[in-house]
């Protein structure tokens, strides 16, 4: 292990005094995690933290810097860190997902995620990726670009973070504990946050919000997150457009927007002029669900407060949408495009290598100790694969030819097919299994990715870990492969980490398998996860080394 160590930093170090990349700079971070005592909504609860901030520190660096976090676990649980939308090239040792690329860092221990930025620039983020810890573990990834490269876009007089959450006054794992206990669905939380706080909240007054400071005649770039677990967020500002600029750290073609729609996983940057006078306008994060399904109704709020305004000004107020506003969400969604320049352009894939079509949503499992559920449970599938997470990680296993961890017969479609979004099919059981589904190296995906109506249907934000994706379709109904792909946008589709499947519908993204390892995927929705929405990927080698999979680092955590 030690060599591999050594092969491992070497390669890393390489790849910084490459001439190509004359300015990289390794950033060396410490992430402690710790337990602190928490107020919000007038109760306080110890939770979960790095260095015993909420929201935890924003991770800096430019376009092409070696990163290295040193995490240390100082909590009963067990902790591992997603670096969310950092595509890890060769690097997947140091994506983060418990048990699918390593183990996690048991209490006590530490682990050093190592891994270079590559073609990337832009807003991500980093969260807990194990239990529900990410609800109070997470925070902003800012990538800068080189030096000397400037913002397609003018640019703004500041940047700011925006982090968007969601608050449990109890202890979000004993939530979550209890629901599998019963078969049902957890309890929704208690209050949306923006920053760490939810704002004015009528039975706790003394309960304080974020405020944003502005001048006059000033831009500000918002390099908006969604951290919550489960909720999907509109997010707006009293009075003033916002200019959309990058989602998922990737440049878009610049449109105005009052109301932006983002899902847990998703990041956008946006523009907004400070032309108003003078004075303090409200600022606004409210579920978006467009099925009956229960959710979080709180508003979270914030203040946007022009300089020399009097602290006893009224706030200018604004109205959150409706929470199944559908046709808002679509707006913002369907404005979305590719910059698609000369500088950065959409190497969408013209060719198919794998033409594959995957069901997701919900089913129900007997479980005879579920008496809340009257002996059932309820679980989630992609192609009616409820995934079983294994007690081996999936790229130790891969890497280290350990037999009968994983299966890779993860089905190419559905096993058997029927109105996804109407009548639902009378058996609605699942299959169980660990299964992944091998792409050849520099292969081309193209994943259509169906809702289905089973219980209900719902809106899944689907991360791919590893790839950025091209968002070529979407559409209401059943998928057609006949009459569909007629309308696919080969030319500036938007680019992104995780995309929304719309309630009753479906959505086509394409990627290019040039990143070898094994790449998990996933609803956003935490409680589906937990469920058993995932599935992954196994990427083989290419040719050569730069092609290939490095070797795990000495310090890997054990299982």
């Amino acid at each position: 292990m030690e060599f591999h160590r050594w092969v491992h930093v070497v390669v890393l170090i390489m790849a910084c005094i490459s001439p190509a990349i004359v300015e990289c700079k390794v950033r060396k971070y410490t992430f402690n995690v710790v337990m602190k005592n928490t107020a919000r909504l007038c109760s306080s609860k110890p939770i979960v933290t790095v260095n015993g901030q909420f929201p935890g520190p924003t991770l800096y660096a430019r376009e092409g810097d070696n990163v290295q976090v040193k995490v240390v676990n100082n909590v009963k649980y067990n902790v591992s860190i997603h670096w969310h939308g950092i595509r890890q090239l060769r690097t997947g040792w140091a994506d983060g997902p418990a048990y699918i690329t390593q183990c996690p860092i048991q209490t006590g221990r530490s682990y050093v995620y190592n891994f270079t930025i590559t073609g990337q620039r832009g807003t991500l983020l980093w969260h807990a990726h194990v239990l529900w810890l990410r609800v109070t573990v997470h925070g902003a990834i800012v990538v800068l670009p080189k030096r000397g490269v400037p913002y397609p876009f003018p640019k703004p007089h500041k940047e700011v973070i925006v982090i968007l959450g969601e608050w449990w006054k109890s202890d979000t794992e004993a939530v979550i504990n209890e629901a599998l206990k019963s078969g049902l669905a957890p309890n929704v939380s208690d209050a949306h946050t923006i920053n760490g706080h939810p704002g004015q909240v009528s039975n706790c007054p003394s309960q304080g919000g974020f405020t944003l400071p502005v001048e006059n005649g000033k831009t500000y770039m918002l390099r908006i997150i969604n951290a919550a677990l489960n909720e999907e967020l509109f997010f707006k500002i009293a009075g003033h457009k916002l200019t959309v600029v990058e989602v998922d750290a990737t440049y878009v073609k610049p449109f105005k927007i009052d109301t932006i729609v983002i899902a847990p996983g998703q990041t956008t940057n946006v523009l907004v002029t400070a032309d108003k006078s003078s004075g303090k306008y409200l600022v606004a994060a409210s579920p978006f669900m467009d099925s009956p399904i229960a959710v979080d109704n709180m508003t979270a709020t914030a203040t946007l407060h022009y300089s020399g305004t009097l602290a006893n000004t009224q706030t200018t107020l604004t109205i959150p949408p409706p929470k199944n506003a559908t046709a808002v969400a679509n707006n913002f969604i369907e404005s979305l495009r590719s910059l698609n320049s000369k500088k950065y352009p959409a190497r969408v894939p013209k060719t198919v290598d794998h033409n594959l079509f995957f069901t997701v949503g919900l089913g129900i499992n007997p479980c005879p100790s579920c008496k809340a559920g009257n002996g059932s449970r309820v679980v989630a599938e992609i192609n009616n694969v409820t995934f079983v997470m294994p007690t081996t990680a999936l790229l130790q296993a891969y890497f280290f030819n350990i037999s009968g961890v994983f299966t890779t017969d993860f089905p190419a479609n559905p096993p058997f097919q029927f109105n996804y979004t109407g009548t639902p099919p009378s058996n609605l059981q699942t299959s169980r299994g660990t299964k992944v589904y091998r792409l050849r190296y520099n292969s081309t995906v193209q994943l259509v990715l169906q809702d289905t109506g089973i219980i209900a249907p719902e809106n899944h934000p689907i991360h791919l870990h590893g790839f950025n994706f091209f968002a070529i379709g979407k559409g209401l109904g059943s998928y057609n492969p006949k009459k569909d792909p007629k309308k696919f946008n080969l030319v500036d589709p938007v680019e992104r980490n995780t995309i929304g499947v719309p309630s009753g519908g479906w959505v086509a993204i394409r990627f290019r398998a040039d990143n070898p390892g094994i790449w998990f995927m996933h609803c956003h929705l935490e409680v589906h996860t937990t469920w058993g929405l995932k599935m992954a990927f196994l990427v083989d080698n290419g040719k050569g080394p730069n092609q290939s999979l490095l070797p795990p680092p000495s310090d890997l955590p054990k299982c």
